[in-house]
């Protein structure tokens, strides 16, 4: 699994521009791991939940979650950040979520083993 991350200011408004610091996220997973998402039935996994701060106070939280869905294929995943500080601790706490996926899938890779324990 190869992880890329950019970040980027943006300008976003139609008379009142504001600009926010995006974040990019592209995932290139190996053909394996691809393999072991399909067949376990992991693309519905919620990866992190979070709120872009052009977010509504009345939008769901259900729509601005990261899941493996949104990152197969090598799409760009794009989150916008109010400011630089935000974005880089954004960036932390993705680097922190891909490192437990990838334990994450190489635990799902295979079934577990007979295991006897005595106390």
């Amino acid at each position: 699994m190869r992880v890329s991350l950019f970040h980027q200011t943006v300008k976003r408004g139609v008379l009142f521009k504001k600009t926010y610091h995006q974040v990019e996220l592209r995932v290139a997973f190996t053909h394996e791991e691809k393999q072991i998402i399909q067949q376990r039935g992991l693309l519905k996994t919620k990866l992190l939940d979070r709120r872009p701060a052009t977010a509504k106070v009345d939008d769901r939280d259900e729509k601005f979650e990261l899941r493996v869905e949104h990152l197969m294929n090598e799409q760009p995943d794009l989150f916008l950040c109010a400011t630089p500080s935000k974005s880089k601790i954004y960036e932390e706490d993705l680097l922190a979520v891909m490192n437990q996926m990838k334990l994450w899938l190489d635990d799902n890779a295979e079934t577990g083993t007979h295991t006897v324990v005595e106390f």
